[in-house]
């Protein structure tokens, strides 16, 4: 059975007392939790993340980072490599999200340099994939994911994939209070899972975790993550407050 996988993504927010404050909030909270087959996930600013782990190393939560430069080490002033996040033990890491598709022009390329860094490293990769407004209006969507899937993430052997999440994020639902319908968010998470399937068969294709990104809150998450295809969230403004943050676990 796949894990539902709740994954908070802090973007650029918080100051290193009110991250602590969110982060002990949500260690609080998790201690009376019974997780059974969820795994909370926190994405906090790279300036927090030992911080992160030292909370994690006694709370119920891994930590994940926002991003990765595929380098090992060198003349790469202000970027973070995945051996720093190893010696760190962060365990995910965020790659292809829509922003850094969108302001730091991180093309398919690219993406997938972070991808194998990452594991090489044994970090989980949560792979993002999406269509903008005007290719799911011209019914391009399908397309778009696919090809994001096949020019990053395909070229792992079977073995890799198994330790990629996918998180289907439509941008034209990130941080604009509309979000996908259940049945919009099923439709491509069933697909995703095909394309998966096809490619590296049934078994891989059921044990892949896949998640919806997009307004994502307290108050759809039930309706979204009871779709047979949604296997939790990665959640943006609304994991910035422990307790909405929490509805939408208990959710899961």
């Amino acid at each position: 059975m796949r894990k539902k996988i709740i994954a908070g993504n802090w973007k650029m927010n918080k100051d290193f007392l009110e991250a602590e404050e969110l982060m002990a909030g949500i260690a609080e909270a998790l201690e009376n939790m019974k997780l059974q087959n969820r795994v909370v996930v926190l994405c906090p600013p790279f300036v927090y993340l030992e911080m992160a782990t030292d909370i994690a190393a006694e709370a119920d939560f891994s930590v994940g980072a926002q991003n990765v430069y595929p380098n090992d080490s060198g003349a790469f002033t202000g970027e973070i490599s995945p051996r720093m996040l190893e010696s760190l033990e962060v365990e995910y890491c965020i790659v292809g999200h829509s922003e850094r598709r969108k302001y730091f022009r991180e093309d398919h390329e690219f993406l997938a340099q972070k991808v194998d860094a990452l594991l090489k490293h044994d970090l989980r990769p949560i792979f993002c994939c999406g269509e903008i407004l005007p290719e799911r209006e011209a019914m391009k969507h399908f397309d778009v994911v696919k090809k994001q899937l096949e020019e990053s993430v395909f070229h792992l052997t079977a073995e890799d994939f198994r330790k990629v999440v996918i998180a289907y994020e439509p941008v034209w639902a990130i941080g604009t209070g509309v979000n996908a319908t259940p049945d919009q968010a099923q439709e491509m998470h069933a697909t995703i899972r095909g394309l998966i399937s096809a490619k590296y068969g049934k078994k891989v294709s059921d044990e892949t975790t896949i998640l919806y990104g997009g307004s994502c809150n307290a108050k759809n998450a039930k309706d979204l993550f009871c779709q047979p295809d949604v296997d939790g969230g990665l959640i943006g403004g609304a994991s910035l407050k422990a307790d909405e943050f929490m509805q939408i676990v208990l959710s899961a």
